[in-house]
């Protein structure tokens, strides 16, 4: 894994980017946290095991992870419903599912998965979460719910028109979101250092400069943060409820890895994934970080591509930036004691708008507007109800689209010399398509001989035969010559002398 690094160009590359990596990682990892209702060093654990663990770990050799801002939402949910002390269970629990999924061979099939789906999965997160981080702009509690947290929002700017601190904070954490955009229009050598951590070092000096009197980061110690679960806190999750949050971590964690995988993929021309292994360090990782009381983990897309664009060409540099996240933990606790919430709030606000594809749902909707519909629903159903919810309304719909468009099929009609009319049917026949078949073939004349011609199809399953065969019995019994039917090479020979006595 690590023969490369004999050359010295590809060690100091490697060790170059996982600077970068840390870099762009330690805002992220501590703003996750807080927002996930958790203390800020769980965030930084989650970032070490990633780097240092999964690193070391077959599968992507480029992508790295850590704790992401996709799983913020589903994160607050399962403390604010269940406790601090039983998301380590969780999250072991769904690393040890990860871990069979990888080990039976499943990991290719989570590319199977609607990109609409996904798509409308990270568009709900991402305005669930600005929704929620506004308020942490404005160091205010948040409404439970999404339509709560829209409810809320006039009560909000109510408080921020009325001055004092929130409008103060407020002002923190949008300074903050202003110098996230604007950083990638500067010239390319003022973006060597990432756009997070410069919005939260001038964040952090204004505040401290100007006395601001806002909430900072609260600061505990590494191992002080760290929270084994009991085995009390398994036997805890024996509810319906609790076990719906284990497959949601499970299923949208490993989507969001597999997908992140195939994107850095495409960026570099180094080894491919293989996905079953990625899967398996995916669920070592997420075992780990549970045993430890941390937050689940993800391949991070944003991160991924800063390892990649930095030059990183093997695994050292995922590896090395966990150990400068376990130093900048072990040796400087209290510089993230000195951040003010609001700005990280402001960075994943940022986030959060970058995950809704706004530029895509447009060309979306004229090319393909049956996928611009899955997009929106599962967006808006994750807002009104919850994540899993929502995801697996969008699965639904998915699967429905795919079954309604895979059942096409074409009804045409003609009359022979004679008066001998020939209906034939070609594409797949399914249940979905019955209604259509039979509002054709019942309005045919019942004083003509009828030819039912169903070679062409290339599917017909059992719903649509046994509904045919009974149309043409219908019909025979009218006093007419009975109805001839062509069948396909997969129908039984039976069906056809059935229908035609």
């Amino acid at each position: 894994m690590f023969s490369p690094l004999k050359d010295r160009t590809v060690l100091r590359r490697d060790i170059l980017a996982s600077l970068v990596v840390f870099l762009v990682a330690l805002p992220l990892c501590v703003g996750v946290a807080v927002a996930s209702g958790v203390p800020a060093e769980l965030g930084l654990i989650t970032g070490i095991v990633g780097g240092i663990v999964v690193g070391c770990l077959p599968g992507s050799s480029l992508q790295v992870s850590g704790p992401a801002a996709g799983l913020t939402v589903l994160v607050y949910e399962a403390v604010q419903e269940f406790g601090l002390a039983a998301l380590g269970a969780i999250v072991l629990i769904s690393g040890l599912l990860q871990l069979l999924l990888g080990a039976l061979g499943f990991g290719r099939w989570f590319r199977a998965i609607s990109v609409a789906v996904v798509q409308g999965m990270l568009a709900g997160i991402g305005l669930v979460l600005v929704l929620g981080q506004v308020y942490a702009m404005a160091d205010t509690a948040q409404p439970s719910g999404g339509l709560g947290k829209l409810a809320g929002l006039p009560a909000l700017a109510g408080s921020l028109f009325s001055g004092g601190t929130a409008l103060t904070a407020f002002l923190v954490g949008a300074g903050t979101v202003a110098v996230l955009v604007l950083w990638p229009r500067l010239p390319a050598r003022a973006r060597v250092v990432p756009g997070p951590l410069v919005a939260v070092a001038l964040a952090t000096a204004v505040t401290a400069l100007c006395g601001l009197p806002i909430a900072k980061v609260e600061v505990q110690g590494l191992l002080e943060a760290i929270q084994p679960p009991s085995l009390g806190e398994f036997g805890g999750l024996a509810t319906v409820a609790a076990l719906g949050t284990v497959l949601a971590f499970t299923l949208i964690a490993s989507a969001e890895s597999l997908f992140s995988a195939a994107a850095v993929d495409r960026m570099h021309d180094g080894p491919r994934t293989d996905y079953d292994k990625e899967l398996m360090a995916q669920g070592i990782g997420n075992t780990v970080c549970g045993a430890l009381g941390a937050l689940p983990m993800t391949a991070v897309i944003v991160r991924s591509a800063a390892n990649v664009q930095a030059g990183a060409r093997t695994s050292l540099s995922r590896v090395l930036h966990g150990v400068w996240l376990l130093l900048f933990a072990a040796l400087l606790p209290a510089a993230i004691g000195v951040i003010p919430l609001a700005a990280l709030a402001g960075v994943l606000v940022h986030a959060g708008c970058k995950l809704i594809p706004v530029k895509d749902l447009l060309p979306l909707w004229r090319d393909h507007r049956g996928e611009a519909v899955i997009l929106v629903v599962t967006a808006v159903a994750i807002l009104v109800t919850n994540l899993f919810e929502g995801v697996l309304l969008g699965l639904l719909l998915a699967v429905c689209k795919t079954a309604w468009e895979t059942s096409h099929l074409h009804v045409e009609v003609r009359e022979l010399t004679g008066g001998r009319l020939v209906a034939t049917i070609t594409g797949n026949a399914t249940f979905l398509r019955l209604p259509r078949i039979l509002e054709e073939l019942e309005n045919l004349p019942k004083d003509k001989p009828i030819e039912l011609d169903l070679s062409g199809l290339r599917h017909l399953d059992h719903a649509c035969r046994v509904a045919l065969e009974n149309w043409a019995l219908r019909h025979n019994d009218a006093g007419t010559e009975p109805v001839r039917m062509l069948h396909p090479e997969e129908v039984p020979a039976q069906a056809s002398s059935a229908s035609s006595t």
